[in-house]
């Protein structure tokens, strides 16, 4: 009778493992972005070229899900290479000591259907702060190339530059609050 329950818990154990779905942003169509206020009138919108994106989640809700991100700092654009030199700097992100940023969910709260609170460990500048970003699930669909699912989703959230290390620029000159917008197209694999 041991032998029947142990099988049975591992089948049931070894099915819900293969129903772990993972899925890869599609860099084409994805991107890793933020915004900060230039002396107070202005905006100023950059990304990063590089990055990384993925989701695992057993639900088709992807009420589970659970996202990891790395961004290589040194892709830093804003369409100013002055500017972009400059936060590559250690006046800011300081690449050649921190060349990436990192960030990976430990909580996902449903709020309705196509919209979550999303709670994760970002590390930015040598520094981990757990974070609350918006996420909304913008579609589910199938890849035209192969018929295998696709999602896209849509994060956006503020934190502080300061509470992170980066810049010593007065706010009045650079906003210490960061939006954060990314959008993602994922294949499932």
């Amino acid at each position: 009778m041991k032998k029947i329950t142990l099988l049975a818990v591992t089948m049931a154990l070894s099915t819900a493992l293969f129903a772990q779905a993972k899925w890869q942003a599609n860099k084409a169509h994805s991107k890793v972005g933020f915004t900060v206020t230039h002396l107070a009138i202005s905006e100023v919108d950059g990304n990063f070229k590089k990055f990384d994106a993925s989701l695992t989640s057993s639900k088709p809700d992807f009420a589970d899900a659970v996202f990891e991100m790395t961004a290589d700092v040194s892709s830093v654009n804003t369409d100013n290479d002055m500017r972009d030199g400059d936060l590559k700097s250690d006046h800011f992100f300081d690449v050649a000591k921190y060349p990436q940023i990192t960030f990976k969910s430990k909580g996902i709260t449903k709020i309705d259907d196509k919209n979550y609170k999303l709670t994760g460990d970002l590390t930015m500048h040598g520094v981990t702060k757990t974070i609350s970003l918006n996420l909304a699930l913008t579609g589910t669909g199938k890849n035209m190339r192969d018929q295998k699912p696709i999602a896209g989703f849509k994060v956006t959230g503020t934190i502080k530059r300061t509470d992170f290390g980066v810049g010593s620029m007065p706010a009045a000159i650079v906003s210490d609050e960061v939006e954060i917008r990314a959008v993602g197209e994922f294949d499932q694999i």
